[in-house]
């Protein structure tokens, strides 16, 4: 610990963004690089605690408390502020092989279980974090890193997202000889065409798969496997197999005008607008427009955020987000003691966006979705709602009751459904004979990955359900490193 006083001298200060009004005209990364001087101090405000909990990784309440990698934060905080950044980058790499993902597109549990959150504002980690791994870039200090020996085993990953990476790259660092499949055009799964790209530009993905490529790992492109590419080549052309697809199947909203023109899952909208723009710069007109329309998103989380910032950039008349809850508060609620996730009333870039531009922020709390109706053509006009009261019965059950007299009536020519995913596609599980649990997710153990097939695994929410994409990398070390065992007999990956 550099400066004992560090978090006592200096105030924690938010990662700097461009304006919200000039960014909505453009798709370059909403973030600005901050200050190498001030990210000094944020790092001096780390305490070095006696049991730190920000690198913990666990489950608390249903929700994730510190860093499911189990980062060494406090480290590299310090290394920072000693200006130490090639050391701190060794560090933060140790345990995380994309913290550029990560610092981009992580909602950080790590901050919601730093200590100095107890009564102040949490260490600016995500930040720092971010910051290490684009000096590491921008110094040259980011190279292949090849394996000296390779053994004579192949592997084959199902899935480029997150936890198929990660895996990826766990696994040829063992020297195994690692062909990753993906059924799109482009490497990166949600990381490509579910994140947009002024939150993930696609070049910081491609940039970290290029490393990857010298590495030696092979990437399949434009192949599903089970469709395109056949279940008995895979058995019999790899010793073994890292099933990371995923959880792709949507969740769905079945109410009255469900299947009008203008309705659409958030993941089809986000994807179409991420492949257009990166084919011909939106020129080729294969997105779904939100220009000049009246656009409603239904769900409160981070997909329905993008969903927004999409959505301005296309120029969208007017704009609304529903959440089925209440807003929160700005504080803790006493059930919701540190070092839980802190369920707080958040502003992300999409909802300043959306209020400087028209004058208020977008959401709409404790709306439920009653029916859609459509006009002569068969095209959504109108999202008809009702206010609702949730709580949990003794059950733990959420039981939501409508409140008469709130009924309203909203016009929207684009709905669209960002509600979660309920489990990975069935088919290529089925074409294995994988057994799956009551959820639909892959029956394979946390820690083991094994499935009930002679090795076949699962990692990432094709195995856990949705969930973020620092489990997925988490998921796919651990997977790969159980991969390596049953190929080796022993693993000395991490």
């Amino acid at each position: 610990m550099g400066k004992p006083t560090g978090f006592m001298d200096y105030e924690r200060q938010p990662r700097p963004e461009r304006d919200p009004l000039a960014r909505i005209n453009d798709w370059e990364n909403y973030m600005l690089p901050a200050d190498e001087n001030e990210l000094q101090k944020q790092g001096a405000r780390c305490m070095d605690c006696g049991i730190p909990t920000c690198h913990t990784g666990t489950m608390l309440n249903g929700m994730t408390s510190g860093c499911p990698v189990h980062h060494l934060i406090p480290e590299w905080n310090d290394l920072v502020y000693q200006g130490q950044w090639k050391e701190a980058l060794k560090r933060e790499h140790r345990m995380n092989n994309f913290p550029e993902f990560t610092g981009m597109a992580c909602p950080a549990p790590c901050e919601g279980a730093c200590v100095l959150g107890i009564n102040e504002p949490a260490v600016a980690i995500r930040s720092i974090e971010l910051a290490i791994i684009e000096k590491g870039f921008e110094e040259g200090w980011v190279k292949p890193e090849p394996p000296e020996i390779r053994t004579n085993k192949k592997v084959a990953i199902v899935g480029s997202g997150p936890a198929g990476l990660a895996c990826a790259a766990q696994l040829n660092k063992a020297g195994h000889h690692v062909t990753v499949f993906e059924r799109n055009d482009r490497v990166g799964g949600l990381l490509t065409y579910g994140i947009p790209e002024m939150k993930l530009p696609y070049g910081v993905v491609e940039r970290r798969v290029a490393i990857l490529k010298k590495e030696g790992i092979t990437f399949v492109t434009n192949t599903e496997v089970g469709k395109d590419y056949p279940v008995s080549t895979l058995q019999t052309e790899f010793n073994a197999v890292v099933l990371c697809g995923g959880a792709a199947k949507h969740r769905d909203l079945q109410v009255e005008g469900r299947a009008l023109k203008g309705i659409h899952y958030a993941m089809e909208f986000l994807q179409a607008n991420t492949k257009s723009l990166l084919d011909s710069n939106l020129k080729d007109g294969k997105y779904i427009s939100a220009k000049d329309k009246d656009v409603i998103v239904i769900g409160g989380g981070d997909t329905g955020t993008d969903c927004l910032a999409t959505s301005l950039r296309h120029q969208c008349k007017s704009l609304t987000q529903f959440d089925i809850y209440e807003k929160k508060s700005d504080v803790r609620a006493a059930d919701n003691p540190w070092p839980q996730w802190p369920v707080i009333h958040r502003v992300e870039y999409g909802h300043k966006e959306a209020k400087a531009l028209f004058g208020k922020d977008p959401r709409a709390y404790a709306v439920m979705t009653k029916k859609f109706v459509g006009d002569e053509n068969g095209q959504v006009k109108e999202v008809h709602t009702i206010n609702v009261e949730t709580h949990v019965d003794e059950k733990g059950n959420r039981v939501r009751k409508e409140i008469p007299g709130t009924e309203k009536v909203w016009p929207a020519q684009l709905v669209l459904l960002a509600i979660g995913f309920s489990g990975p596609d069935q088919g290529l599980l089925q074409q294995l004979a994988v057994e799956t649990d009551e959820y639909s997710n892959v029956k394979a153990e946390y820690g083991k990955y094994t499935t009930n097939m002679e090795g076949v695994f699962a990692a990432g929410d094709m195995r856990r359900g949705q969930s973020l994409i620092v489990w997925a990398i988490n998921e796919g070390r651990e997977a790969a490193r159980e991969c390596d065992k049953y190929l080796m007999g022993e693993s000395m990956l991490p």
